[in-house]
């Protein structure tokens, strides 16, 4: 078994991609002879000559059916075709039906089959073109490394089946098809494009077409059911199956099988609704391509005419310039037009991966990579749109960014900003109920929160900073600066030590960048420099060195005798990775409740100890609540805003209100199930059965809810009022551990819930998905669950659900005669430790489970610390490696040898792909590094084994996930 075949990331590619077309037989069959027999049955697809038109000698409109069972052909008996199975088969027809529409869809017809191309070889594209010379139905090319699917250009004209080697193969995010690299070119020969994301603008008419068709594509492995019959589509032994088996469409993805009784051949150039996101799906329908003005003499003498009339206008120099493509939007109170900016910075791989995923819910042109030149020109370009949203995928810093591009361009009115928080940190996403980071929430379940989402204001403050003149020549500082790194903040402005600790990363980081690609090394150099600001007391003096005046009243004598080390501008309720300094102020009547929308600053002030207690639920000492502050500074002093470090120099900073943003906040919501639930009276009180499941079988099945359903062990049963949330539920199932119902120890059921324990949500999507922990105050226990709920718990071994296999707390196997295993240190007739490596050398099993069962040590290590595990591995059995990891405590899965190896170290360095699984699924660690600095991915890749590397990739940004929540910024 492969790694990548039975990953649950090789299945999501599998089940969604676009599978490869079949053979040569499903294609146009090349040049035939001139006298080609006719069938004239035309009984199964009435129409299909609308589109039969072929490319190559036979005359147009010619068809060639497949006569039905016990027909004779009427022509009489046919000559064997020159190649095999022949072109008239019904899945040939409905191919070639589809291929032949797809060009006609919003656009002119394209030019004329056959005749020759003298254009150059075009560009393999991996983003969007919005250039002029742009390719109508254009590809959007990403390197993938699923195997399994076949080329898409059908064995005839798959370049890599003639040449009879492995090569590269690339998939497009658009319409998910996959062919090899050297294969796009041959996407013209069978006239396939992708989804169109524009129309030309050659009708006079520039409102028409209004409707947007289909882009039908063929599946070899198709997810949900058929729309048609409602019956499933065959997925068993299709890995390798060359049969199509489902025809859908790129928007709005309904789906058919592939024969005649499921999709008919008119419903080819049937309008598209666009899918069950159509109201923030921008239609192609609404982007023209525009034509370039010819600057011809009657045109220019026009123009001088009619220069007078055009001296009042009012567009600036970005709104007069032309453009290669124009928005003509079709108003619709029931759209909310959706535009997505995407860092793919932000949260390590997370912004490439997800970009890929929104290029296939929506259309290309409505995606827009923040590194390919920031959000201005599209916003400029849809600002005409009405009722737009926007979603911006990164840090709290992306958000920003874009509003303050929205500041610059003066929308009117502004559209609302939505967040999909991409890395650590991301406290206004935490404010505004988007969660601390992105797990694996689908994106067609973020997309649905974006457009059923409460629209609500944000505080945005202006920094004015100027130097100060009563600052003495001895205070300044070469290193210091004059300006701050930004005008204006969304979440807080702070100065001290949590500002000297983050500018001295950030320094280190722009002198050896190199040194910190790690998030395990950054959280190191984090509390390194944290450790040693404390000791040195750095920012012990900062109350003597600042003056602060908030609406009018003097603060510093009460600063002064604060002595704190950190003061905080703060704007909303999170800081410092979802932690609540001004907390919840109860009784004291002095303060209000902190909000984001009331033009009210929180300030702040933190010694080392509430620093410390803010991570464990504390909070600072409250300082006012004011609409004004006037700060001065009389030396150099670390500042940071909205997590942008700079040492300012002495300055006088006024903090006011700028204006209010307008956002957008995640709703608390119904589940629309069971159908008609609002006419339906809440229960009082909900029986609820709850299963935990182990992250093993959630990667393993996740994409499968019946297996994982069945994988689950049953935890207890309870009892909650109708209407409680998750928040609620989470303390009535921590209870259920006081309290075990007579449960064996080793039982699973008994097994304690770790703390990093959360609730799976198993009927709104398609699979199972993680819900975070922060937004669990948002979901209904009714919304996830049924008569059963379902929690995962990253803790639980999968080999604790199975009572037959022994688990390391369970007691050993033991021999008749040996009713319990006997202590290696407290035994003199237990065997010794190179009796057991010699037996995994030599691959002797049942040498090695006797010497087991006698009592023999699994963790001994020989002279180089090498333990069994890495022997074995190193012999390459995987009866041995299996029985280790069974039977051996977990610590053996990352122990390491004499120069830093672990066993999954050495098995990726062997190419062992299939004992990389095993120890991977057993849970070893895939972010540990030998002394080179290597993981066990990187070993992969210098073994040359891309596949056993991705598989590798894959397991470890599970694992990356999974210690998401875990993230504290210092």
């Amino acid at each position: 078994m492969e790694p990548r075949d039975g990953s649950p990331e090789a299945r999501s590619s599998d089940s969604e991609s676009a599978s490869a077309s079949s053979s040569g037989s499903e294609r146009d069959a090349g040049p035939e002879p001139d006298k080609a027999p006719r069938r004239l049955s035309k009984r199964r697809f009435p129409g299909l000559r609308l589109f039969g038109h072929r490319t190559c000698k036979p005359e147009a409109g010619s068809l060639e059916l497949e006569p039905e069972p016990g027909l004779a052909c009427p022509r009489g008996p046919r000559p064997p075709p020159a190649r095999p199975p022949p072109a008239c088969h019904p899945a040939f027809q409905i191919r070639k039906a589809i291929t032949k529409s797809g060009l006609q869809h919003l656009a002119p017809p394209p030019p004329t089959p056959g005749a020759p191309c003298s254009e150059p070889e075009r560009q393999i594209r991996s983003t969007v073109d919005w250039s002029e010379s742009a390719t109508y139905g254009e590809h959007i090319w990403f390197e993938t490394n699923v195997s399994g699917d076949f080329c898409y250009v059908g064995e005839q004209y798959c370049v890599a089946k003639m040449l009879q080697k492995s090569v590269s193969r690339r998939k497009c995010a658009a319409c998910k098809i996959v062919v090899h690299t050297p294969c796009i070119a041959q996407l013209e020969k069978i006239n396939f494009r992708c989804k169109p994301s524009f129309r030309e603008s050659g009708s006079r008419n520039i409102r028409e077409p209004t409707f947007v068709r289909h882009h039908w594509v063929h599946r070899r492995r198709q997810d949900g059911k058929c729309r048609h019959c409602g019956k499933g589509f065959q997925q068993k032994f299709t890995f390798h199956s060359k049969e199509i088996v489902a025809i859908s469409c790129s928007w709005c993805k309904q789906a058919y099988h592939s024969k005649v009784s499921c999709f008919m051949l008119q419903q080819i150039e049937e309008p598209c609704s666009l899918g069950v996101h159509a109201a923030v799906v921008i239609p192609p329908t609404w982007i023209l391509r525009a034509r370039r003005p010819q600057n011809t003499l009657k045109a220019s003498k026009k123009k001088k005419r009619a220069s007078f009339k055009r001296k009042s206008s009012k567009k600036g120099p970005e709104e007069g310039r032309w453009r290669p493509f124009i928005i003509r939007p079709t108003p619709s109170p029931l759209m909310k037009p959706l535009l997505v900016f995407v860092n793919p910075k932000s949260g390590g791989n997370q912004g490439a991966k997800i970009i890929q995923s929104f290029l296939w819910y929506l259309n290309p042109r409505q995606v827009f990579d923040l590194s390919q030149g920031g959000p201005k020109e599209a916003l400029e370009m849809y600002r005409k749109v009405h009722n737009l949203r926007i979603l911006a995928c990164g840090g709290d810093g992306t958000v920003g960014w874009i509003l303050s591009t929205l500041d610059q361009l003066r929308l009117k009115p502004p559209p609302p900003v939505a967040i999909l928080p991409l890395g650590t940190g991301n406290d206004l996403a935490r404010t505004l109920n988007w969660g601390g980071g992105y797990t694996d929430e689908p994106v067609s379940k973020i997309l649905s929160h974006v457009e059923e989402g409460n629209v609500v204001q944000l505080d945005r403050w202006d920094l004015r900073a100027e130097p100060n003149p009563e600052a003495g020549p001895e205070e300044r500082d070469d290193g210091a600066t004059d300006r701050l790194p930004l005008d204006v903040f969304n979440n807080y402005f702070s100065l001290g030590f949590d500002a000297h600790v983050t500018l001295e990363f950030h320094e280190s980081r722009e002198a050896n960048p190199e040194k910190f690609n790690s998030r395990f090394r950054n959280k190191m150099f984090y509390a390194g420099t944290a450790f040693s600001d404390f000791l040195m007391g750095s920012s012990k003096d900062l109350a003597k060195h600042i003056r602060v005046v908030c609406d009018g009243t003097d603060l510093t004598p009460k600063i002064q005798d604060l002595k704190p080390q950190c003061i905080v501008f703060l704007n909303i309720p999170r800081y410092c990775a979802g932690t609540m300094p001004w907390g919840h102020p109860g009784e004291h009547h002095d303060f209000e409740p902190q909000r984001h929308d009331d033009g009210y600053l929180e300030v702040i002030g933190f010694t080392m100890t509430s620093l410390a207690a803010l991570q464990v639920g504390g909070h600072g000492e409250r300082l006012t609540q004011c609409r004004e502050v006037v700060l001065t500074t009389s030396k150099a002093i670390p500042v940071q805003v909205d997590g942008e470090p700079c040492k300012l120099a002495a300055s006088r900073i006024r903090i006011a209100l700028r204006n209010q943003a307008t956002m957008v906040q995640k709703a608390k919501r119904r589940s629309a199930a069971p159908l008609h639930s609002d006419q339906q009276p809440v229960p009082e009180q909900l029986r609820i059965q709850v299963s935990r499941v182990s992250m093993h079988d959630y990667e393993a099945l996740h994409y499968d809810k019946e297996q994982l359903k069945e994988a689950s062990v049953p935890l207890g049963t309870v009892v909650v009022p109708g209407d409680s949330d998750l928040e609620l539920c989470r303390a009535h199932i921590e209870r259920l551990q006081q309290e075990p119902e007579g449960a064996g120890a080793g039982s699973p059921t008994c097994q304690k819930l770790s703390p990093k324990w959360c609730f799976l949500d198993a009927t709104t999507a398609s699979r199972f998905y993680r819900i975070d922990r922060a937004q669990e105050h948002l979901n209904y226990v009714t919304e996830i669950a049924q008569d059963e709920i379902y929690i995962l718990d990253p803790e639980l071994l999968g080999a604790s659900a199975r009572p037959d296999l022994p688990t390391p707390t369970s007691p050993l196997p033991t021999s008749p005669c040996s009713p319990t295993p006997r202590s290696l240190s407290g035994d003199a007739a237990a065997p010794k430790g190179e009796e057991l490596i010699e037996a995994t050398k030599r691959n002797d099993f049942c040498k090695l489970q006797e010497l087991h069962r006698a009592g023999g040590d699994l963790m001994h290590r020989d002279e180089r610390s090498r333990t069994l595990l890495h022997h074995a591995v190193s012999t390459g059995s995987k009866d041995v490696v299996r029985y280790l990891l069974d039977h051996a405590p977990p610590e053996i899965l990352d122990a390491v040898e004499e120069n830093g190896e672990t066993c999954l170290h050495q098995a990726a360095a062997l190419g062992q792909r299939t004992i990389c699984h095993y120890i991977v699924e057993a849970g070893a660690s895939l972010m540990k590094t030998d002394q080179q600095g290597d993981t066990p991915r990187q070993r992969a890749e210098k073994a040359q084994d891309t596949e056993l590397a991705a598989y590798l990739e894959n397991r470890q940004h599970y694992q990356m996930i999974q210690r998401e929540d875990q993230e504290t910024a210092v």
